[in-house]
C-alpha cells in the first residue's frame, strides 16, 4: 500500500509561528524583479536585456538555478494560497521564457558551451545541477497551474537533454557525473510521468549512478569524501525511477532505503543535519568534523524530500520520527522569523551563531531551497489512503479531507504544551456518520504512556507500529484529545560518549552564548559563515561527581525552569551561565548545542584545550585557504585547467590531471610577511610527481613517493619573497609528471 499526501491547498496552518514562516516567504517572492530573473536567459537567446542580472550566484557560471527554485516556490506558494499577484508572476515569466527556448529545446541562463566544459575535462560550476532547477520548477508550475506553455517548454527542454544524453558513451558519461548534476534523474522521471515520452525515461536512466546504488545496496558505507548535496538526490532520484516504472525496478527502492539509514544512523547531527563543509566523513565520526560549516541545509531539504516518499512507500514510524526532528531542528530552525532570510551551514561547533542570507546580494544555493522549503511547510502533516488518515506531525491546522467529506481542525502547541487537539467535522449534511481510521503517531521521545479521550472519555486504542488506531464512526462535532508527555534527555556523539546534545520532546535546545566579536566571514562562493576569533568554553565541568555520575542523574542535573521552556544546569561549572532553550528560535546569539562534558584536571580536558588551541592558531596562520575538489569554493579561487578532473580518492577530495594537462587556483598572499604553500600529496603505485609554478615561474618539483599504500602526506613549501613582492594573490599551477598525480584536501597560504 502506498499512501498519498494532500493537496497544498487542503492543508492550512493555523499556528503563528508557521503562519509568519510562510507570509515572510511569499512577500520575499512578491519583491523579485522577474526581469531580473529572466536577464540572464535573455542573454543567451540574444534578445535584448529589459533589466539587470542579479548580483552574487547569478552573476557565476550558476546563474538561472535562481529562477528554477522561485518557479517551484511560487508554484507550492499558489497552490495553497491561489494568490493572483503569484499567478500573474508565474504567467509572465512562462510567457517570457518561451521566448529564450532556442530551437534545440535549450533554455538556460547560460550558453550550452558550459555543457561541452563539462565533457572536455574543462572546470565548469555544475551546469547540470542549475538544469534541474529549472526543469524541476517548470514541472512544478505545470501541476500548480495547468498552463500549456510551461508544459511545452519543459516537454521540449527534456527532448534536448534527451539528444544530448544519447550522444554519451560509457566513458562520457563517467566523466559527466563525475560533476554535481542535482537531481537530474528524478525530475526527467517526473518529465516522463507527465509526457509519457520513453525518451525522456532514457534520459533519467543516463544519471542513474549504477555502481554507485549497486555499493550501497550490499551496504558499503563509500560515502566518506562525497558532497553530500550530490549524493542525496542521487537515492531521491532512484526511489522515483522505482516509483515511475514498479516492481521490476526494486533494487532502486531497497538502494534508496539503504542510503537513508546510512545517512540518518552513521552521518547526522542531533539536528537531523549532516555534512561538513558539504561533504560526507567516515561513518560515526561526527564529533571529529563538527565545524562552524557543518549542516548544509540543502541536505535536510533532500533528506526530507527522500523521507517523505520513503514513509509513504512503508508506512514506517522511523521515517515519520525523523521528517519531525529535521522540521523542527533543521528546516524552521534555519529561516529568521524577523526577516524571512534562510541559512547556508547551520554550525554544530560550539560558539559560532546563525548567518542568514540577504533579500538580493548572495543567491545560494540553499537561498533556493529556502524558497521551496517554506513554502510547502504543511505538505508532511497528514496523509491518507482510502479510508485511512496518517496525522504525522503535531502542528495547529485545519485538514479538509474532500474525498471522504470530513474537515478536521488541530489545535496543537508541542512541544509548549502536551496536549493536541482533533475536531471532526463532517461536511456532507446528508450523512451523519462517516467510518475512518485515524492513526496518530506515538513519537518516539514521548516519555510514557500517552492519553487519549474521545469526547471526554479515555479510550485506550490499539497500538501497532508506532501508531495509536482509532477505527470507528465519525460523527459530527467529535473530539479527540491526545496527551503526549515530554522530558528533557541527551544524545551522544558515537566518536565522543561525553558530547552531548539536549533535546526536549521534538526540540534540540541550545545554550544562547551573547553576541561578543559578531563577525561574518566568507567561504566558497561568496557564503557569509559566522567566525569565532577567541577561544570559547565549550565543556562543563561536573561538581563533587564525576561525569558519568553525572549523567545516571540526569533528571536530577538538568532542571526546566518554572512556567517557561527553558532549563539550566546543577552541579556544574555552568550553572550560573548556561540557559537552554528552543534551538530553532535562536537567532540572536552565539550558540551552543552540543557540549563536552569533562573531569577537573583530567588528561581528556588537557587534550581537548591543547588541540582548540592548535586549531586556533592554524586559523591565524592561514591566510587563504581552497577546499581541493569542491567546485563554488575551486571557482572562486579562479580554477583552470586543462585535462583535469576532480574526484575523491580514498575518502579525500581532490583534482587530478593527466599527463599534458594541467590546473591553476589564484591564492592571496601577504607580501609583508614570510609566505608558505601548504599542500596535501598522496603515496603513489606508480613513479611521478607534481610541478609546482607561480606565477609562471616554477616553485619546485614533489617527486610522490614510489609506495604502495593508502596514505596522504602534507608538504609545506616556503615562497620566495620576490614571488610575492607587491601582490595581494597570485596564481599557483599544478602540472603532473607521468602518471596521473594531484593534490587533496586543502591547499593553503599561510604565514610562516
Amino acid at each position: 500500500m502506498r499512501l498519498h499526501d494532500f493537496g497544498l491547498n487542503q492543508v492550512v496552518l493555523t499556528g503563528d509561528y508557521l503562519v509568519n514562516a510562510f507570509t515572510k516567504e511569499v512577500a520575499y517572492l512578491l519583491s523579485y524583479d522577474p526581469n531580473r530573473l529572466l536577464a540572464g536567459f535573455r542573454e543567451v537567446a540574444g534578445l535584448p536585456s529589459t533589466a539587470e542580472t542579479y548580483p552574487g550566484w547569478e552573476k557565476t557560471e550558476i546563474r538561472g538555478h535562481t529562477m528554477g527554485h522561485y518557479l517551484s516556490a511560487c508554484a507550492q506558494a499558489y497552490a495553497q494560497s491561489r494568490n493572483d499577484r503569484i499567478l500573474a508572476n508565474l504567467e509572465y515569466l512562462v510567457s517570457e521564457l518561451a521566448g529564450c527556448q532556442l530551437d534545440n529545446g535549450y533554455l538556460s541562463a547560460f550558453p550550452e558551451t558550459l555543457f561541452d566544459n563539462v565533457e572536455n575535462r574543462i572546470p565548469a560550476w555544475v551546469p547540470w545541477y542549475t538544469m534541474h532547477k529549472i526543469i524541476a520548477g517548470l514541472i512544478d508550475v505545470y501541476q500548480s497551474t495547468r498552463i500549456q506553455a510551461a508544459y511545452d517548454l519543459v516537454n521540449k527542454l527534456g527532448d534536448w537533454a534527451a539528444d544530448r544524453t544519447s550522444r554519451w558513451s560509457k566513458e562520457l558519461q563517467s566523466t559527466v557525473l563525475a560533476v554535481e548534476y542535482g537531481g537530474m534523474n528524478d525530475c526527467l522521471y517526473n518529465l516522463y510521468q507527465l509526457t509519457g515520452n520513453p525518451r525522456h525515461a532514457e534520459a533519467a536512466h543516463q544519471f542513474d549512478e549504477i555502481n554507485l546504488f549497486q555499493a550501497i545496496w550490499e551496504g558499503k558505507d563509500i560515502l566518506k569524501g562525497k558532497h553530500a548535496n550530490t549524493m542525496i538526490p542521487k537515492f531521491v532520484g532512484a526511489l522515483n525511477r522505482y516509483l515511475t516504472l514498479g516492481e521490476s525496478e526494486v533494487f532502486y527502492r531497497e538502494a534508496a532505503e539503504r542510503f537513508w539509514d546510512m545517512v540518518v544512523y552513521h552521518h547526522s547531527y542531533i539536528t537531523g543535519g549532516n555534512s561538513e563543509s558539504e561533504h560526507f566523513g567516515q561513518p560515526d565520526q561526527l564529533d571529529a568534523r563538527r565545524s562552524d560549516i557543518t549542516c548544509e541545509t540543502c541536505n535536510s531539504y533532500n533528506m526530507l524530500k527522500l523521507t517523505r516518499e520513503l514513509f509513504k512507500l512503508t508506512q514506517d514510524v522511523k521515517y515519520a520520527d525523523f521528517y519531525e526532528t529535521t522540521y523542527i531542528n533543521a528546516i524552521l530552525s534555519s529561516q529568521n522569523p524577523d526577516t524571512g532570510m534562510t541559512m547556508y551551514f547551520q554550525p554544530m561547533a560550539t560558539g559560532y551563531f546563525k548567518v542568514y542570507s540577504s533579500p538580493f546580494e548572495h543567491f545560494w544555493c540553499c537561498t533556493g531551497t529556502g524558497m521551496e522549503s517554506f513554502t510547502k511547510l504543511n505538505d508532511s502533516l497528514y496523509f491518507h489512503s482510502g479510508d485511512r488518515l496518517y496525522v504525522n506531525q503535531f502542528i495547529s491546522s485545519t485538514l479538509d479531507w474532500a474525498e471522504q467529506q470530513v474537515k478536521i481542525t488541530q489545535n496543537s502547541d508541542v512541544p509548549f504544551s502536551d496536549t493536541v487537539q482533533l475536531s471532526f467535522e463532517l461536511t456532507d449534511t446528508c450523512k451523519k456518520e462517516r467510518r475512518l481510521s485515524v492513526r496518530i503517531r506515538i513519537p518516539y521521545w514521548t516519555a510514557g504512556e500517552p492519553t487519549i479521550s474521545l469526547n471526554g472519555a479515555n479510550i485506550q486504542p490499539e497500538v501497532m507500529d508506532g501508531y495509536a488506531i482509532i477505527d470507528r464512526l465519525w460523527k459530527d462535532g467529535d473530539s479527540l484529545h491526545i496527551r503526549i508527555p515530554m522530558k528533557a534527555d541527551y544524545y551522544s556523539l558515537p566518536d565522543a560518549p561525553n558530547v552531548v546534545g539536549f533535546r526536549y520532546g521534538p526540540v534540540v535546545l541550545s545554550a544562547g552564548l551573547g553576541q561578543d566579536d559578531w563577525v561574518e566571514s566568507k567561504t566558497g562562493v561568496n557564503v557569509s559563515i559566522p567566525t569565532r576569533r577567541m577561544l570559547m568554553k565549550d565543556f562543563v565541568i561536573p561538581q563533587g561527581m564525576s561525569v558519568q555520575e553525572w549523567f545516571a542523574g540526569f533528571d536530577r542535573h538538568f532542571i526546566q525552569k518554572d512556567g517557561e521552556l527553558s532549563f539550566v544546569l546543577r552541579n556544574t561549572d555552568e550553572d550560573n551561565r548556561l540557559i537552554f532553550t528552543p534551538h530553532f528560535k535562536q537567532h540572536s546569539e552565539r550558540y551552543g548545542i552540543y557540549w563536552r562534558f569533562v573531569e577537573a584536571d583530567s588528561n581528556s580536558l588537557h587534550e581537548h584545550l591543547e588541540k582548540s588551541q592548535q586549531e586556533q592558531l592554524i586559523r591565524e596562520a592561514t591566510i587563504d585557504g581552497i577546499q581541493i575538489g569542491n567546485d563554488q569554493y575551486e571557482l572562486q579561487h579562479q580554477v583552470k585547467g586543462e585535462r583535469t578532473h576532480a574526484g575523491t580518492w580514498e575518502g579525500l577530495n581532490g583534482r587530478r590531471a593527466e599527463p599534458g594537462g594541467w590546473f591553476s587556483y589564484e591564492l592571496k598572499v601577504d607580501p609583508e610577511v614570510k609566505n608558505g604553500l601548504s599542500v596535501t600529496f598522496s603515496h603513489g603505485s606508480r613513479a611521478g610527481g607534481v610541478e609546482i609554478w607561480v606565477d609562471g615561474k616554477q616553485l619546485a618539483t614533489e617527486s610522490v613517493p614510489l609506495e604502495r599504500k593508502r596514505a596522504f602526506y602534507d608538504k609545506m613549501f616556503e615562497i620566495p619573497a620576490e614571488m610575492t613582492a607587491g601582490k595581494a594573490a597570485v596564481e599557483v599551477k599544478f602540472s603532473p609528471i607521468q602518471n596521473l598525480n594531484g593534490i587533496y584536501g586543502m591547499l593553503r597560504s599561510v604565514k610562516l
